[in-house]
């Protein structure tokens, strides 16, 4: 069954990790139903909200991956509730 989970990471260096964060996620367009993105230009940080609809697995991999990229931290919450 899916779930509804929002990706919720920083970008601690967004100059040298954007651009595989954005490839990263563009592999997952599929379970991808809104992002929302906050540059912090003074602190040279930006905060990424990802909202997906998707099976258990998918989600992990999609936050795994994410979170193997350096200067990226990244936490998931995920709904209690299935959705179909």
């Amino acid at each position: 069954m899916k779930k509804i989970a929002v990706i919720s990471a920083i970008l601690e260096e967004p100059k040298s990790c954007q651009q595989k964060f954005n490839e990263t996620v563009a592999e997952f367009k599929g379970i991808i139903k809104g992002r929302m993105g906050i540059p912090f230009e003074d602190e040279g940080i930006s905060v990424i909200c990802i909202t997906v609809v998707g099976e258990m697995d998918k989600i992990n991999s999609l936050t795994g991956k994410l979170g193997n990229i350096e200067n990226v931290l990244v936490k998931t919450s995920v709904s209690k509730k299935e959705v179909s």
